[in-house]
């Protein structure tokens, strides 16, 4: 396949943007591989931030990270991604390059524990204030599910808006697929 799937699209966005030494934000750690993948790719010098609401995903995150020794790259924090202005050092506001979140709910866990639009567009928002030129945020939208609908089409609506003097945005989706399947909205700060 020629098309980038969605997952290696998310990366290859987050490869542009982000260089070593930078500062990055993992908004949803699922099980870690975003983690890893942004703690590789700032390198030993570079930092990455992650939010969680659930102890089972930063468990998971911890020990993939230490699988790759990697865990001295990462600060966690159990808690929403609503809260990035709250927990993100002052010093680092402004010098933020990246950030994905991976919407929906935990893969293998609790699937009644899911994200929701309040938060995100929370998020979003505060990153947008705090992050550099150029910094890119990356979402992975799951909908399959209820909520992940609901969220969605708040996150749609919300992108829309988004004045293009300060910030790009792109939909990247297959379209001829069945069962829902993710799609990305991408969102580079001017």
């Amino acid at each position: 396949m020629i098309l980038e799937r969605i997952l290696p699209f998310a990366k290859s966005l987050l490869k542009k943007a982000v260089t070593p030494g930078d500062t990055v934000v993992d908004a949803t750690l699922g099980n870690g591989h975003d983690t890893v993948f942004l703690a590789e790719l700032v390198g030993e010098h570079g930092k990455v931030y992650g939010f969680d609401v659930q102890q089972e995903a930063i468990d998971a995150t911890i020990e993939r990270l230490n699988q790759h020794n990697l865990r001295n790259r990462v600060t966690i924090f159990h808690n929403g991604h609503e809260k990035v202005l709250d927990k993100i050092p002052f010093s680092e506001h402004g010098s933020i390059t990246g950030a994905i979140f991976n919407l929906g709910y935990l893969p293998g866990g609790d699937k009644t524990i899911v994200t929701h639009s309040g938060t995100t567009i929370a998020a979003i928002e505060q990153l947008l204030a705090i992050m550099a030129p150029e910094g890119m945020i990356v979402l992975v939208i799951y909908h399959g599910h209820e909520q992940g609908a609901i969220e969605r089409d708040a996150l749609m609506q919300y992108c829309l808006k988004l004045d293009q003097k300060t910030a790009h945005v792109l939909q990247y989706q297959f379209i001829n697929q069945q069962n829902n399947p993710p799609f990305i909205i991408a969102i580079e700060k001017k």
